[in-house]
């Protein structure tokens, strides 16, 4: 035991006054702000998850909230605070980083399952209270278990379309992703768009269900449907967008103005007609959605990237669910030139590996190479080699 309090990276709860090591974030204003907030709303427990509105594996830093309310930067974890408490959840991977990130005024807990954060709730949070979150930041799944676990107690789960830590992060909060959105050229693209939308559309003339529209919120998705590029999330050529596709319009919600000059002729091409792209505001989204779901209409989409907020917008009978959109299962399937192209790629990094190796087996004897500076090499030869845009994650180059 005494071991394990002598060591200085990480916090020491229980001494008087706590020792926090030089990593920890203060969180003492930020927790006050929220709670202040969730008073004015009648909230007694507010729930942070890590993701972005479209369900990303990587986020951009406008996105990372639960980071700015904690402290901690680990790519998975929840967040619960009440008037009283605060506690983060997260996996096996990250609890050393916790403990070096977060300050007293978190509780670590050493799991994800919502059920164990579900309990913590129940005994955090009086009968009667309730219990909030941006239903526009949860997936349909995730916001349902949530729904079971806190069934039939008392408490209520209340969706606020406010987002309160954006609120309270206010002119701090990084701002907007600004750099330009870009059409992929000619060379790397397997098929056109408009070719893409077509097979798409003849999928939902054949599906049995005959859905008139389908609703695409996974950004990788949009960006390949119209073969359109953007930097918005470090390591991922995407951008911040919507698509709902009908049978008769295409509508993209995006910040218009990034549009690249090319990117905007493309999708404007074939106006009016059926295969012309309608540019909306990225945020009118849910005031369009509301608006189409009026009429006799069938909304196709896939569940793992849909928000509970966008869904609960879709009355249920005009709905038709499967786990992936049909643009996230055509985008899987490969055509001959894709296959040429991902082939050609994977010998342009095989070149990079190789002299990387070359590299190690002169440097490490001499003592010249440490994890960081070998990511740091492997990625400068990647970047020499033609064509790339960068690694699609930080190099994990080494060990012991």
């Amino acid at each position: 035991p005494q071991a394990a309090s002598a060591r200085s990276d990480i916090r020491d709860c229980s001494t008087e006054p706590p020792y926090l090591p030089p990593t920890v974030t203060d969180t003492s204003a930020r927790l006050a702000a929220l709670r202040g907030a969730m008073r004015a709303h009648s909230i007694q427990a507010y729930i942070v998850p890590a993701t972005d509105a479209h369900m990303s594996e990587y986020i951009a830093e406008r996105d990372a909230r639960l980071g700015w309310l904690t402290g901690f930067t680990g790519s998975a974890g929840t967040a619960v605070v009440t008037q009283d408490r605060a506690a983060l959840w997260t996996d096996s991977r990250y609890w050393t980083q916790a403990e070096r990130q977060l300050d007293c005024n978190w509780e670590l807990q050493r799991t994800i399952w919502i059920e164990s954060i579900g309990l913590w709730i129940l005994e955090a949070v009086p009968t009667g209270g309730n219990i909030s979150m941006d239903p526009f930041l949860f997936s349909i799944d995730t916001w349902e278990s949530y729904s079971r676990a806190l069934h039939g107690s008392g408490r209520t789960l209340l969706p606020i379309d406010t987002n309160l830590v954006d609120q309270v992060w206010g002119d701090q909060r990084p701002p907007p992703a600004s750099r330009e959105i870009y059409s992929l050229p000619e060379s790397f693209v397997g098929s056109s768009w408009q070719e893409k939308v077509v097979g798409i559309r003849q999928q939902m003339e054949q599906h049995v269900r005959r859905p008139t529209a389908v609703l695409l919120s996974g950004l990788e998705e949009t960006a390949w449907l119209f073969n359109l590029r953007g930097d918005d999330i470090p390591y991922n050529p995407v951008f911040y967008s919507y698509t709902l596709l009908t049978d008769t319009n295409i509508s993209l919600f995006v910040d218009t103005a990034r549009l690249a000059a090319a990117a905007r002729e493309s999708l404007r091409a074939g106006c009016p007609g059926p295969l012309c792209v309608e540019l909306l505001e990225y945020g009118q989204i849910r005031a369009h959605l509301h608006r189409y779901v009026q009429d006799n209409v069938t909304v196709w989409l896939g569940t793992e990237y849909t928000t509970f907020g966008l869904y609960s917008l879709i009355p249920q009978e005009k709905l038709l669910e499967d786990s992936y959109s049909p643009v996230m299962t055509a985008k899987a399937v490969k055509n001959t030139k894709e296959q040429e192209l991902l082939r050609a790629a994977h010998v342009r990094d095989a070149v990079a590996v190789i002299q990387y190796l070359l590299w190690l087996e002169k440097m490490v004897p001499q003592g010249q190479v440490d994890e960081l500076t070998g990511a740091q090499h492997i990625d400068e030869l990647r970047l020499a080699q033609e064509h790339s845009r960068g690694p699609s994650f930080q190099s994990i180059s080494a060990s012991g």
